[in-house]
């Protein structure tokens, strides 16, 4: 499991488009066994999967699933349907993930508050605890958890708010669950924390990098991504400006940090122009 994915099955959520259809492609040209779309959009999970089928070659299972990941029950319903007709995933990548650029108090509680929270904190720990007990029970599988954050998950920004406590709450939970499984002598389950600056996949359009923190593509993200899962590698930040961002943020005053953020790297300001994906 440290080069290559072949013989697994990898369940990917936010599969249709994006990065997500990235990770299907990455699992599909490795061989994987069987690559598990999650998404709510039919038509585009539909296209992409037909896409990956034949580009498969009948090596790799394509099976793909419609439903909305707010929706909690759904997850459940559909994690059982995963393990009678698939199997119990050896990978789980949490790819989805909704952002809302408001201010607090522009957020509507029902719309934009709880569904950031479902769809972004809670789906990735409800679908993991699905699958988590099988692969634990399999030690002569390597199995890998990816669960994807965000920097801002570590560094406050205006109008990030409620994406930032969602993201946040991933980060906690994911290391914890490294620890916890590596505490317990579960070693070959290894969960991996990704925790990037903004990616140039509409979902941040509008979004100004900071300083020395380029806005990165896609494939750029999913090939290092991809490499410390087959690692499992505890945490990835990108660029290196966000780890050099946490340690800052660790050793300023308050009021010094702020000054940092705010006015050298432009930090406070990135979402200034933020339209998100049209």
């Amino acid at each position: 499991m440290t080069r290559t994915v072949s013989g697994a099955r990898v369940l990917i959520t936010g599969a249709a488009m994006g990065m997500g259809r990235l990770y299907a492609e990455r699992a599909v040209a490795e061989g994987a066994r069987a690559v598990i779309l999650w998404d709510r959009d039919a038509a585009s999970l539909s296209s992409t999967a037909a896409i990956l089928t034949e580009r498969s070659n009948g090596v790799t299972q394509i099976a793909p699933y419609v439903l909305d990941i707010s929706d909690l029950g759904a997850i459940a319903q559909t994690a059982q349907r995963v393990r009678t007709e698939v199997g119990n995933p050896d990978i789980v990548i949490n790819n989805a993930g909704i952002v809302r650029g408001s201010f607090f108090w522009e957020h509507d509680n029902g719309d934009d508050t709880r569904s950031t929270m479902q769809v972004n904190a809670l789906a990735p720990m409800y679908i993991t605890r699905e699958f988590l007990p099988a692969m634990m029970r399999n030690p002569y599988r390597e199995s890998r958890i990816v669960n994807i954050a965000s920097a801002a998950g570590m560094l406050s920004n205006p109008r990030m708010s409620v994406y930032a406590a969602s993201k946040a709450a991933v980060i906690a939970w994911s290391d914890s669950l490294r620890l916890e499984l590596e505490q317990q002598g579960f070693d070959h389950v290894r969960v991996s924390t990704i925790a990037p600056s903004y990616i140039s996949t509409g979902m941040f359009d509008g979004a100004r990098g900071p300083l020395l923190t380029p806005v990165m593509t896609p494939d750029y993200v999913v090939d290092k991504v991809w490499r410390a899962m087959l690692a499992g590698r505890p945490q990835l930040l990108m660029p290196w400006t966000v780890g050099l961002s946490k340690k800052l943020r660790g050793v300023l005053p308050l009021a010094a940090w702020d000054a940092v953020a705010g006015r050298v790297f432009g930090v406070y300001r990135s979402m200034d122009t933020f339209v998100g994906r049209r």
